[in-house]
């Protein structure tokens, strides 16, 4: 069960980057809408619905531990009274600093529920034929 209450969708979103950077499962899932109905898109990746295919998708990603930082660019914000759609670029580096940072463009979208608010969907797609320099990347898998 979620303990975590999100305030705001910009609380969960926060939330959902630190979990990403630092490769914390339980802290992804806290994030996340307790519904099967919950989608996950990966960049390169397939689609992972419900609880228990997203889970193991982020389980996959973080089994290396924490390697990616994320800055959030160009953010744009539809807010609602039940639901928040947040559509923006992300620029992934790696830590080690061994590869070139690259740029996907995300979509996340948040529902308020009775525990606050709790991410639905999150779909991220590498920009193609860009460097993040010039604001975009190669493809990357989180």
């Amino acid at each position: 069960m979620n303990l975590n209450r999100f305030a705001t969708a910009l609380e969960a979103q926060e939330a959902f980057y630190a979990a990403l950077q630092a490769a914390d499962l339980s802290q992804m899932m806290a994030v996340w809408a307790e519904d099967d109905d919950i989608v996950c898109i990966h960049p390169g990746g397939s689609r992972h619905a419900g609880i228990n295919d997203v889970r193991e998708s982020w389980r996959r990603i973080f089994t290396s531990g924490p390697e990616l930082k994320f800055e959030l660019l160009a953010e744009r914000t539809w807010p609602g009274r039940m639901m928040s759609v947040h559509s923006l670029h992300e620029r992934i580096s790696h830590v080690a600093e061994a590869f070139a940072p690259t740029l996907a463009a995300a979509t996340n979208v948040y529902v308020l529920t009775e525990r606050g608010w709790r991410m639905m969907l999150h779909h991220a797609s590498p920009l193609p034929g860009q460097t993040a320099e010039a604001e975009a990347p190669s493809t990357i898998l989180h």
